[in-house]
């Protein structure tokens, strides 16, 4: 009996190149890929510390493609705080009273911590590149004049002091875990945490009007 050998095997069809919907998908996951090692990369060695080899490792994928999707290290990093800004901008797409709004910032950031590391480190190494996002903070404060002007916040509390502190409380359990451990006997990642501490956070805004 003969033995059937490779040139008697049926011919292969020629592979099928990708379409141009299949090469966009791969190149939207490889970008999302990189986008989320690199928000664990910077969030944990800030922008100067962290490496473009050390967050192409995390995404399995090789560093030339952060300069082909990104122009770069200081591209990638403006990329992250974009997506932060999408975010922020669904969070606050629907008119919401300002108890709402802070709990839906304070969930926000206990769900997925790495974006308040990201804000937290960037505050703490001080070595945000200059092509970052820097916002000036001005349509926040009138956001928060604007309530004040509504009763919502006491007229002798200053807007942006108020903005400012509000930002320190969402950020709190994030910032400083091992307090929250020590105070609460709770882990801050807890789901039960998370509702306990969003709900006190609704109702300390709800006393802020006069």
């Amino acid at each position: 009996m003969r033995v059937a050998q490779p040139d008697d095997a049926t011919p292969r069809r020629p592979r099928r190149a990708p379409t141009n919907d299949e090469r966009q998908r791969d190149a939207e996951r490889s970008r999302q890929r990189l986008l989320a090692a690199a928000l664990d990369e910077f969030a944990a060695r800030g922008y100067a510390g962290a490496r473009v080899g050390a967050i192409a490792a995390r995404a399995g994928l090789n560093a030339q493609l952060i300069s082909y999707y990104f122009g770069g290290k200081a591209g990638l990093y403006r990329a992250l705080q974009e997506s932060w800004l999408e975010r922020e901008s669904a969070l606050t797409a629907e008119p919401q009273s300002l108890p709402d709004l802070i709990a839906a910032y304070a969930r926000a950031a206990l769900d997925d911590p790495r974006g308040a590391r990201l804000l937290l480190s960037g505050g703490l190494h001080d070595d945000e590149p200059e092509t970052s996002v820097d916002p000036t903070g001005a349509a926040d404060v009138a956001e928060m004049t604007r309530r004040q002007a509504e009763g919502e916040i006491a007229s002798d509390l200053d807007p942006a002091l108020l903005q400012v502190a509000l930002m320190g409380a969402t950020l709190a359990p994030v910032a400083l875990p091992q307090v929250v451990r020590r105070l609460t006997g709770a882990e801050p990642d807890d789901p039960e945490f998370t509702a306990r501490y969003v709900e006190f956070l609704r109702r300390l805004a709800a006393r802020l009007g006069e």
